[in-house]
């Protein structure tokens, strides 16, 4: 026990590098019918990279999930002021706004509005380490639709080092935690 406890702690870089790389999966954009910016970002990173690939000509808009719990406000009552106060057109942003409290329930609520749009090709955008879980929630709602992920990266983790941050951790055990919720389906 004493021999494998040493050898976990020498290589604990190694094998814990390897949890938090897991966690993120990151595709190169591609031309999409719509981009879709997931809830969950307080630091306006998501919404920012909506607007982003929009100016770069990847989708002609941005569908803004607004979930709720923001002082009787939604995130996209916050997040597209936000990106037009650092020059994007408001015009580019559509507010979805629901009472979706987890990444399924957000689903949920998108997807239906996606098929409505006749939406075929989309980019989803989200924090890094949320990126896996929400690509594999949105495609098993909406397996007819051709989706990329774009992560952006987040403020407190990175997937070789979130160990050396409180926050780091913090994100790090809540996005394994829900990673195996949703793979047991609860």
């Amino acid at each position: 026990m004493a021999a494998v406890a040493v050898l976990l702690a020498l290589t604990h870089a190694v094998w814990m590098g390897w949890m938090g790389e897991f966690l993120v999966t990151a595709d190169e954009p591609f031309h999409a019918d719509m981009i879709v910016v997931l809830a969950g970002d307080s630091y306006g990173h998501r919404i920012l990279k909506g607007g982003e690939l929009v100016k770069d000509g990847f989708a002609p808009k941005v569908l803004v999930s607004g979930a709720p719990g923001f002082y009787d406000l939604h995130e996209s009552d916050l997040a597209i002021p936000f990106a037009v106060k650092r020059g994007y057109p408001a015009d580019w942003f559509i507010p979805w706004t629901h009472e979706g409290l987890s990444t399924d329930e957000e689903a949920q609520s998108i997807v239906p509005e996606l098929r409505r749009r006749h939406v075929h090709r989309l980019i989803l955008v989200t924090s890094d380490y949320h990126s896996r879980r929400a690509l594999r929630t949105f495609h098993g709602r909406a397996p007819d639709i051709e989706m990329r992920m774009v992560a952006v990266p987040s403020e407190h983790f990175t997937p070789q080092g979130w160990w050396h941050t409180r926050e780091g951790r913090k994100t790090f055990f809540l996005e394994w935690s829900k990673t195996f919720a949703s793979l047991a389906g609860l």
